[in-house]
């Protein structure tokens, strides 16, 4: 279920008003009824496309499944023969392709709910675990729940930052944050164990806002994960290349490492280049659906690219659309996303998007003028 149902309803407020980290968009200008209406023609574009999912979309997972373990067979099996560079080589590079296709376009929108409505248990929001070390259950409350509702608005959105970097001017600055390049150059290499520990809220158990014996039963879990997952691709299938245990293990972390880092690149490009714009905790009273919606607008931004890029970005290049509606199957985001845009351009709003390159050297460019006080970095200071 999308967040969009469940947002609260109440007298409709002023329009969104950004913070300071973000220039206000034309969308300043919007009345209640401009951003109401804006919300039930979105509403119109969600019913069309939930009436109309079918055979075409079945076929479309499924063919994305067989790809994906077809990838990781004959990368695994590659890896066998690992001892020679070119079967290196190309199996370590189908096994992260299959990993991220894994990741990104099946686990993450198959947690989503995107395809619950065949009903094959094999395929549905309660039943798939997938090849990362985060647990299902616990990312799809941190990620379902928490930043889909609260999209980038800064102290209740926990992707802002990941607890460890910071990613707003409205974020008090402390000297720890000197360290914001390193810490991202660690959060990529390690993105998946970044996500994993992201879900226990670190940062309060540091400030002693939350026990260890609180958060056990979750830590035991997410324990059991990563053990799983460091002994099928660190123990069992090296082991079992035997005299090729050095090349099979050497290309399992190649493969998690291109994962990661392809990951960490998506995603972030998606929520922190320029014209991704953030909010307070204060613009969410009484927030009707139309202002939901519009917050989702404002605070994404997609990608440039063809179908192949967006297949590997698990159809997160179109992250505006994939926030408006989240439990959509993601091969319908390429279709709706010239209306969702002719949309943005009636009601002068900024579509934010562009190349991977340069969307990624802007977060890089946010995160190191970010690491320095406000009155160095030339931003102005934190208001909160």
């Amino acid at each position: 279920m999308t967040a969009v149902l469940d947002t609260p309803t109440g007298t409709p407020t002023p329009p969104v008003r950004t913070v300071a980290s973000r220039p206000s968009p034309v969308a300043a200008g919007l009345t209640a009824a401009q951003v109401e209406e804006l919300g039930r023609r979105l509403d119109a574009i969600r019913d069309r496309v939930v009436a109309s999912r079918g055979a075409d979309d079945a076929a479309y997972i499924h063919s994305v499944i067989r790809k994906q373990r077809y990838l990781e067979i004959g990368g695994r099996a590659l890896l066998f023969a690992g001892v020679l560079p070119p079967a290196w080589v190309a199996g370590t590079a189908m096994l992260a392709a299959s990993k991220i296709l894994e990741n990104m376009e099946l686990g993450h929108n198959v947690m989503h709910g995107q395809w619950d409505w065949m009903r094959d248990p094999k395929i549905h929001s309660t039943t798939w675990e997938w090849d990362n070390t985060s647990p299902a259950a616990a990312w799809k409350y941190t990620h379902n729940y928490e930043h889909h509702t609260y999209t980038n608005v800064v102290g209740r959105d926990r992707d802002v930052g990941y607890g460890i970097l910071r990613m707003s001017d409205e974020q008090p600055w402390r000297p720890y944050y000197l360290g914001n390049p390193l810490w991202n150059a660690l959060l990529a290499t390690f993105f998946q164990w970044g996500v994993a520990l992201h879900d226990l809220e670190a940062e309060k158990i540091a400030s002693g806002e939350k026990s260890l014996k609180s958060i056990w039963p979750q830590l035991k879990a997410i324990g059991r994960k990563m053990r799983r997952q460091f002994t099928k691709d660190y123990l069992v299938f090296p082991a079992l290349a035997g005299p090729f245990f050095l090349p099979v293990l050497a290309g399992n972390a190649t493969a998690n490492l291109v994962r990661n880092l392809w990951s960490h690149a998506i995603i972030f490009c998606g929520h922190f280049p320029d014209g991704a714009v953030q909010f307070t905790e204060e613009q969410l009273a009484d927030e009707t659906r139309g202002q939901w919606y519009l917050r989702q607008m404002l605070g994404s931004a997609n990608l440039d690219g063809g179908p192949l890029f967006h297949l590997m970005t698990g159809n997160l290049s179109f992250q505006i659309e994939h926030h408006l509606f989240p439990d959509l199957p993601s091969n319908r985001y390429a279709e709706i996303a010239p209306e969702v845009r002719a949309l943005c351009a009636e009601y002068g709003l900024e579509y934010t998007t562009g190349p991977l390159w340069k969307q990624y050297g802007q977060v890089l460019r946010t995160i190191n003028r970010l690491a320095l006080p406000p009155r160095v970095a030339g931003s102005p200071p934190a208001s909160r």
